[in-house]
């Protein structure tokens, strides 16, 4: 049994709980390896205080659970079948507890939880589990650290895939295609996000979505992507310039790229996010842009592209060893440009260390 798993045994026995129920399909492939979103099918994997675990899937998945390297127990369903009755007798297969049950609160949704019930009278969602997967994903362990840089790898060659797709006229979805075909024909298995592709002023929407806008002479590109490796993910965003740049352009990127770099250089262990993020606040709105820097710095980053850790203003969470997340400062300017520069880095004893390599001084493009 993985050290995972044994930590959440562990819990169970610390909280005197009966059962763990995971049935959000990350925190099943985090901590089983087994990765599948069931749709509207039902996936779940049930764990014990001392009896071994076992996953729950759809009929169809049940090859794939154990060529995914599970050794436990897997019991299928087929569509047909009400999955909730079926987890019942196999809880009581396994254990005469069925009582006390930990959840995962934040993502059980009212309507299984009720189903739950009915199929198991007697159970009671006394814990959540959603804060202790938060902990376990909080400080990453020397495997982990070494597939994030995976990941990174393939993130750069992304970038130059993309770069080389521009052409005067291209547009934002032809760039996504085809920096896409060419990455996963080179072998990455896929994207940790939808890539986006914006060009000039459509970059400043920074949730905005890859569209049809065109590439001009004198257009700012910006891409922000991800890839996946062995199931952790990389993230990060380059600006780059197509054919020329004018002054005011490079002002800003000039701004964001000093953001960038001094905050990556200051990040260590010991200070808060909200005090890293401030380092690169401070030095937007000394520039006078405050006011188009509309999001935090950063976000934690693992099996996921969206950890907990919020590199945020006032939050006072202390930086540690082995924590994972994006340093991303953006001005936005409505009607005129968007610029980000995004890394991914992981905390060590003395600063971080990027796992995003990509050059970032302003390219232009011919």
């Amino acid at each position: 049994m993985t050290n995972k798993l044994s930590s959440i045994q562990s819990w169970l026995e610390e909280q005197q709980l009966d059962v763990a129920y995971f049935s959000d399909f990350h925190s099943i492939d985090y901590l089983t390896g087994f990765n599948s979103d069931p749709i509207e099918r039902v996936l779940a994997l049930v764990v014990f205080p001392q009896d071994e675990p076992f996953i729950f899937a759809p009929a169809l998945e049940v090859e794939a659970v154990k060529s995914s390297g599970w050794s436990h127990p897997v019991y299928g369903y087929q569509d047909q079948e009400n999955p909730w009755a079926l987890i019942n007798e196999h809880l009581h297969a396994h254990t005469q507890h069925t009582e006390k049950w930990a959840v995962e609160q934040e993502q059980l949704t009212l309507k299984r939880a009720s189903l739950i019930q009915t199929a198991v009278p007697e159970a009671k969602f006394i814990g959540n589990l959603s804060p202790l997967m938060t902990k376990l994903h909080l400080i990453k362990t020397p495997d982990e650290i070494i597939k994030l840089h995976k990941a990174g790898e393939d993130a750069d060659r992304a970038f130059e895939f993309a770069f080389n797709a521009l052409k005067a006229g291209v547009s934002e979805l032809q760039v996504m295609a085809k920096l896409e075909y060419d990455l996963k024909s080179s072998g990455v298995v896929g994207m940790s996000f939808d890539t986006l592709v914006q060009f000039g002023a459509h970059a400043a929407e920074p949730h905005g979505d890859t569209g049809n806008n065109t590439l001009k002479p004198g257009d700012l590109a910006l891409f922000d992507l991800g890839t996946i490796y062995d199931g952790y993910v990389s993230d990060a965003t380059r600006t780059v310039a197509f054919q020329s740049v004018s002054d005011h352009q490079r002002e800003v990127y000039d701004v964001v790229l000093e953001a960038e770099l001094t905050a990556q250089a200051a990040a260590k262990p010991g200070m808060t996010a909200g005090e890293l993020d401030g380092i690169a606040r401070d030095i937007i709105t000394k520039a006078g842009y405050g006011e188009y820097f509309v999001h935090r710095l950063g976000h934690g980053i693992g099996s996921s592209v969206h950890e907990s850790i919020q590199i945020a203003q006032g939050n006072d969470l202390v930086l540690q060893p082995g924590m994972s997340f994006s340093i991303e400062p953006g001005i936005y300017i409505p009607g005129d440009l968007g610029i980000r520069i995004e890394d991914s880095v992981i905390v060590t004893e003395s600063g971080v260390d990027p796992y995003t390599h990509s050059p970032k001084e302003l390219r232009i493009i011919e």
